[in-house]
């Protein structure tokens, strides 16, 4: 588990910016089982959540006509349980942190792994994710 010092101000750049935390399994359960769409954004300390994904992510909310209707995080190596329990939902999927899911109505539509993640630039991830809201979000 990552220390709580190098957490908190990763988890504060998404929180600050209207994002809520799914701490529990429970919360993800609960959260999963309303009906609309949620975004949530698989935080982590790699180097590509700080230089493309955090950003990317408040980019394309920022910047959206459509947007889904919750935005949640939890934090790998931090909210364990709670990952563990959404990575079992993102299933074929292996983990993947940072990664960003959208679900609507508890269904995984649209899913961003690390790999699409790793060296490439906020805009890219931003364009990705507002494209995907466009076609899920209404």
């Amino acid at each position: 588990m990552y220390p709580e010092e190098i957490v908190i101000p990763m988890k504060e750049e998404l929180t600050d910016n209207g994002f809520n935390e799914l701490l529990t399994p429970e919360d993800v359960k609960t959260q999963l089982a309303k009906e609309g769409t949620t975004l949530i954004m698989i935080n982590s300390v790699c180097g590509c959540s700080a230089g493309s994904a955090r950003p990317g992510v408040l980019m394309a909310v920022a910047n959206a006509k459509i947007k889904p209707d919750y935005l949640t995080t939890s934090f790998a190596g931090f909210d364990i349980e709670a990952v563990n329990t959404l990575r079992q939902l993102l299933l074929p999927y292996p983990p993947s942190s940072p990664s960003i899911a959208l679900f609507k109505n508890g269904e995984l539509v649209h899913f961003i792994e690390r790999h699409q993640i790793e060296g490439r630039p906020a805009q890219m991830i931003a364009t990705n994710l507002i494209g995907a809201f466009n076609e899920y979000c209404n």
